[in-house]
């Protein structure tokens, strides 16, 4: 894969995830800029110490790869063919429409947002622990209900939460955030803020919010946003924010590595999301992302190779959108091929694959997804010898006529 490439793919995974349009057609030149320091392999961690650095996981640098196989906590679990659920559709009439497609397929379980992308935890809970830092709304209003809807539909439900995108948590405390030169809060192109992947604070609060999701039922803990703010390592020197010696991506990986071993005795799985093209580059350190290291601390890893996502040239395609088998297994190639080192450690795979339209590419750069083309892009999986997936739709709109 060519350096050019490269920055291209870089360049639309900045767009944000997973289903999102670019945030303005006229910033190409610093997303270059974004695209190019995330393919570089500099440790530079940038930015200003405000207070002492909190030092997680005991001192000790976390990341690469483990010393014996890890044991499954959910041995029984069925080969998980799901489908994403916002707090919205698992609290509203939405709901019954869902449950009616899994109970009329193959598809199975439910990735549901628990602690969504603003920072909300989406039911009311009583938890002292999380009203601390949280900010529980009562988007699903009767989480136990929810759970018992689920085991009575034979639903093996996930919980989705977002971890260091946190705009609510970073309002709420700023020092936790990271701070501009005027003392306001940095926000992205599209408003929004992140929190401090160095605060150890961060790391069990988000923790927290997933004991009590195992405590409630679900099966399976799915972590996203587990990484710095795209372009991090360009915008770190202006701002103040706690930081360690730690590199980027070993902070990352230690926040993984310690969520794994506070869950464990739990029973449940640890997941994580990742950007698709980190199987296909070298480390992201700008945003901290490393698929290896990563991968040796889960049970199962979510790569989001959205063909939408890939840009011209990748897996030798014009228009990657427009050919979803191709770009899926060439996806899966690079997937096993950054995973295979970790032998008999490597984690259930099991991709985010797309089932929305991406419009926003321009005329003859895309086409509609339907249900041919979401049957190429699980074909290919079959392949490539994955099982297992997870279908992304924002809206929670999906294909019908799809064989899963």
């Amino acid at each position: 894969m060519s350096v050019l490439l490269t920055l291209l793919l870089l360049l639309q995974s900045a767009w944000g995830h997973p289903q999102q349009k670019p945030e303005n057609a006229n910033s190409l030149s610093s997303l270059w800029q974004v695209a190019w320091s995330n393919l570089g392999k500099s440790q530079s961690n940038g930015g200003t110490v405000t207070t002492p650095a909190t030092t997680p996981v005991n001192g000790e640098p976390s990341g690469g790869e483990t010393d014996k196989p890890p044991k499954d906590p959910q041995p029984d679990a069925p080969k998980v063919k799901g489908v994403y659920v916002t707090a919205y559709s698992a609290g509203g009439e939405r709901m019954a429409t869902l449950l009616d497609l899994l109970d009329k397929t193959a598809l199975n379980a439910m990735v549901i947002d628990i602690k969504d992308d603003l920072g909300y935890i989406t039911y009311k809970t009583d938890n002292p622990e999380l009203q601390k830092l949280g900010t529980p709304m009562r988007f699903i209003k009767d989480i136990g209900a929810l759970m018992d809807t689920l085991k009575k539909h034979e639903v093996y439900p996930i919980a989705r939460i977002v971890v260091f995108k946190d705009s609510v948590l970073a309002k709420k405390h700023p020092e936790l955030s990271f701070v501009t030169a005027n003392g306001s809060v940095w926000q992205n192109g599209k408003k929004d803020s992140f929190v401090n992947p160095y605060r150890k604070e961060v790391w069990d609060y988000n923790i927290a919010v997933a004991k009590e999701a195992a405590k409630l039922g679900f099966k399976e803990i799915q972590f996203d946003y587990v990484r710095f703010p795209e372009g991090f390592e360009k915008k770190a020197d202006s701002l103040k924010f706690t930081k360690s010696d730690e590199s980027r991506t070993d902070v990352v990986s230690g926040f993984v590595e310690y969520a794994k071993e506070q869950l464990e005795p739990l029973g449940v799985r640890v997941s994580v999301d990742i950007f698709g093209y980190a199987a296909s580059v070298p480390a992201a350190d700008g945003i901290g992302q490393d698929f290896g290291k990563i991968s040796s601390h889960v049970d199962v890893i979510s790569p989001m190779i959205y063909p939408s996502h890939y840009s011209t040239g990748w897996f030798k395609q014009t228009d990657p959108d427009k050919a979803p088998y191709a770009t899926i297994k060439g996806a899966m190639v690079d997937t096993h091929k950054k995973l295979d080192p970790l032998a008999d450690a490597k984690p259930v795979i099991r991709p985010w694959i797309q089932d929305f339209t991406a419009s926003w590419l321009g005329s003859g750069h895309y086409i509609k997804y339907g249900a041919t083309e979401v049957q190429a892009q699980i074909k290919a999986l079959h392949e490539s010898g994955v099982d297992e997936y997870l279908l992304w739709n924002a809206t929670n709109r999906y294909t019908s006529g799809v064989q899963y």
